[in-house]
């Protein structure tokens, strides 16, 4: 269980890592390029993508409804941005790895 302080870093970090608009991430989730990228669940969609369709209902979402899971996600995706940042390839304009960290909610040309 988060506790109080816990959670305001985590939304401050959330915030920080999360450089997309809500509908801005929800348009992008909806390109070839979004569905192209991420490890597949046995679903058929990546990882990645499901993690943006619930970073955008983050986003939507006024900070008193928000709960333990989206805590919990959120920390989730401040770790998985911070990881992927790390290995920016050469060529990140049209790269995959450019388009992974999109679905979740980051632009590294921003």
């Amino acid at each position: 269980m988060t506790r109080p302080l816990d959670r305001e870093r985590i939304r401050a970090s959330f915030y920080k890592a999360v450089n997309m608009e809500a509908g801005e991430l929800a348009e992008w989730l909806r390109t070839p390029e979004s569905l192209r990228v991420g490890q597949r669940k046995e679903d058929g969609e990546s990882i990645g993508h499901a993690s943006g369709r619930r970073i955008v209902e983050i986003l939507n979402m006024p900070e008193a409804g928000l709960g333990e899971s989206d805590y919990l996600h959120m920390r989730k995706v401040v770790g998985y941005i911070k990881r992927h940042r790390a290995q920016e390839p050469e060529n990140m304009v049209t790269s995959r790895w450019r388009y992974s960290l999109m679905n979740w909610g980051h632009d590294p040309l921003k």
